[in-house]
């Protein structure tokens, strides 16, 4: 947990509303949404991606990069977004992603 809860609150900059590092069950605000993350003894990580916007995509990859985090540049989506994958410790893939104006 305690890794988790880093990374969503202090690399994607989320809400810490509920738990915290030393909690089995953690809740984090993303406007009128929530992301739940609960212990467990093992991680069973199946395919599935959660997508978050972020008003700026490009200025979020160079924080997070700025950060240590390697992975692709940002690109443009045939679907209308910018977007580039990144992994949370546990690996769960997470789309960081913003609408393209106009499409």
């Amino acid at each position: 947990m305690t890794e988790s809860v880093r990374f969503y609150r202090d690399m994607l900059g989320l809400k810490l509303v509920y738990g915290g590092e030393e909690s089995s069950f953690s809740t984090f605000s993303i406007e009128r949404n929530y992301l739940n993350l609960q212990l467990s003894g093992s991680t069973v990580t199946e395919w599935g991606r959660v997508v978050l916007h972020c008003t700026d995509v490009d200025r979020m990859h160079a924080r997070l990069k700025s950060l240590g985090y390697a992975f692709p540049q940002p690109k443009d989506a045939p679907w209308g977004e910018r977007f580039f994958h990144i992994k949370d410790p546990d690996g769960h893939e997470l789309s960081i992603a913003q609408p393209i104006k106009g499409l």
